[in-house]
Order: C-alpha cells, then structure tokens, then sequence
C-alpha cells in the first residue's frame, strides 16, 4: 500500500510518496499555482499521482502553532485536505508538520544547495518529512488514528 504525503503551502504543494511496502519516503515534485484559492488543478494533478503511484492513503501536513494551536493557515489545510477526501474517496490524515520546512530548508543548507535553488526543492522535502514521521509512527504503533 502506498501513501502520498503533501505539504499544502499558499502558492505550491509538495508531493512524497512512499514504498510498496509503506516504509520510506520519496520525494515526487513540486506543484505550483498561480493563486492560493484555485485548486482545480492541483487537485487534478494530485489524482494523477495517486493513480499513477496507486496511492490509498493521504497524509497532508497540519502546520500547528508551536503551542499546539490551530490557526489560520492550519485551518486552510484542513479545508484542503476535506476536498482532497470528498474528490478522491480515500482516507485523509492530518499529520502534524511543526518545522517540516525548516528542517528541510536546513538539510539542502548542509547539502550546500544555493538559497535560489532550495526554493524549487524545499516543499518537496518538507512532504518527505511529514511522510516520514507518519510512516514511522505507524511502524512503531501499529495501528493508527487520526486524532490530531
């Protein structure tokens, strides 16, 4: 079974999927939109990659406040990820994604990645991060909830 993690951002979403067998994480790519509200095809491309990579499961990344609160760009992720499950039928996880980006941004730093071309990359790296910790919690727990 494999799992597609997305990091949903203003004006880009970053794609990771994972392995057959739901273990590691692989980066996908970078989907960029011109505006914030129209995600007609991001949502389009999104269905794409899930049948391509016969996903049937999504983790979208819930960018919590650091003391644990949601707000207004949590709750847009949210409102992301209720279309993504009424349009394609599978199960959505909200994960929590607290400094997925800076982690990512600071790996392509140590990488020696230039600033302008971490911008290209980072998003899809933060998806990594947030598939990752979700796949390795459900390792680790066995089964799992969507309590967040």
């Amino acid at each position: 079974m494999r799992i597609i993690g997305l990091d949903y951002g203003t004006k880009t979403v970053g794609v990771a999927v994972s392995d057959s067998l739901g273990i590691t994480a692989q980066a996908v790519e970078t989907i960029t939109r011109k505006e914030e509200n129209k995600l007609r095809q991001t949502l389009a491309r999104i269905e794409a990659l899930i049948d391509e990579y016969n996903v049937e499961e999504i983790v979208v990344g819930l960018p919590k406040n650091m003391n644990n609160t949601i707000g207004e760009r949590a709750e847009a992720c949210r409102d992301f990820a209720d279309k993504l499950e009424r349009r394609t039928g599978l199960p959505v996880i909200m994960w929590d994604e607290r400094l997925t980006t800076v982690s990512a941004d600071n790996v392509l730093k140590e990488c020696g990645v230039r600033r302008e071309n971490r911008k290209a990359v980072v998003d899809k790296i933060a998806a990594v991060f947030i598939l990752q910790g979700y796949l390795d919690y459900k390792s680790n727990s066995g089964n799992i909830q969507n309590d967040i």
